[in-house]
């Protein structure tokens, strides 16, 4: 009997660095992806603008003054801003609020029912993008008058 030949090691993974302005530009992110990184940016939009939303609360409940202050803000601004202006921060918090649930719902219902396949990603990425998008548009159409 004859010894073993040794065998060749496998060869090794290569790393490389990756160029951000060559490779991130054509690499395809999947739905479920943009959904989560929307997801995160969508709570960070929240975050920073909590001062707006605390003024917001506060100046449409004090009093009837307050009450008719705030609407002149969202009707004709507020110093240098415009009041169309403010409505779109308005609407961003909108969009905001109603992607972070909805998403945060889909977390939930993945978490709760173990459905973690790519088909259902892919599926409730896309429920979750339209759901959230056809939202802002319907109230972003009462906030600018539209009916």
């Amino acid at each position: 009997m004859s010894a073993p030949v040794p065998s060749a090691p496998a060869p090794r993974p290569e790393f490389r660095n990756i160029h951000a302005f060559k490779d991130l530009p054509s690499y395809r992110l999947p739905l479920a992806g943009v959904v989560s990184i929307l997801h995160r940016i969508s709570g960070a939009l929240m975050f920073l603008l909590m001062p707006f939303i605390i003024w917001m609360f506060d100046t449409s409940i004090s009093s009837e003054i307050s009450f008719a202050r705030f609407k002149s803000v969202f009707n004709q601004g507020a110093g240098l801003l415009p009041g169309w202006c403010v409505k779109l921060v308005a609407l961003a918090l909108i969009w905001a609020f109603l992607h972070h649930l909805i998403a945060g719902l889909r977390h939930l219902w993945m978490d709760m029912r173990h459905a973690v396949s790519k088909e259902f990603g892919r599926s409730s990425a896309a429920v979750t993008l339209t759901l959230s998008l056809a939202l802002t548009l319907a109230l972003g159409a009462k906030l600018f008058g539209l009916y």
